[in-house]
Parts: structure tokens; sequence; C-alpha cells
């Protein structure tokens, strides 16, 4: 099971200031967050990609990824061309981070680049109503 998985965190945030609804505090693991459960970990994607929109003004997933996963540690180019073929969406169309039509999709595909499996949707769905719900 990837790490990920095993913390009920599918998009490897890391150990940070900031504290999320259902983190599990603190983290057993020294660099990743850990969450109650699955769906508590696809909600805190929801809102840090939410976060990248409303603070720094990322509006496409270019643009969300090259901060989420930054060249300095990660294939980012690879990354996002995975998600914009996983979604049908341009990378570097403009998103809703409000519409589930256009994030349930996003963090899906991140999930399976995270994790190397992919997401249960019944998960990422539970995620999305926690977020969609405050």
């Amino acid at each position: 099971m990837s790490r990920g998985l095993r913390n009920c965190n599918p998009g490897n945030i890391r150990r940070s200031a900031v504290r999320y609804e259902g983190e599990v505090t603190p983290s057993r693991d020294a660099e990743f967050k850990e969450f109650s459960t699955m769906a508590y970990g696809y909600r805190a994607m929801f809102v840090l990609l939410n976060t990248y929109r409303c603070r720094y003004g990322l509006r496409s997933i270019r643009q969300m990824i090259e901060r989420y996963a930054p060249p300095t540690e990660n294939f980012t180019d690879g990354y996002i061309r995975f998600i914009a073929q996983r979604t049908g969406i341009d990378p570097d169309a403009a998103i809703d981070t409000q519409s589930a039509r256009d994030m349930i999709p996003i963090v899906m595909a991140m999930s399976e680049i995270e994790n190397g499996v992919l997401a249960i949707i019944d998960d990422v769905e539970a995620g999305w109503e926690l977020f969609a719900s405050k």
C-alpha cells in the first residue's frame, strides 16, 4: 500500500502549520500529513487547490500543479500532461475550484499519480461533499 493511502492522504500533502479538518495530529509520518479517513484526505486536496485559486490567483491545472508538484521535486510536465489527458481539460484553461465537474476528475487524476492506483470514486465524492458543505 502506498504511503498516501496508508496515511489517508491521497494527495501526499506535506506536514505544515496548516491544519485541515479530519487531520490526525500529530501525524505518525515524519514528512506527510495523516487524516482520519480517505474522505478527509480528499477534502484537504480540494481545500488546498481552492486556496491556490483564492490566495494565489492560480486558475489552471498547469499553474496549480507547478506549485503543488514543483520541478525541483517532481516531473511536473508529465504530471500536468497526465492530469490533462485523464480529465480532458486543457492544462491552461481556467478551472472552477467550486465545481465538482472540474475538481473531482482533477483530484482523482492527482491521486492516481501520487499513489499509483485508481482513486475510489466514492471516497473522492465523499471528500467533495465535506468540502462543498462548508
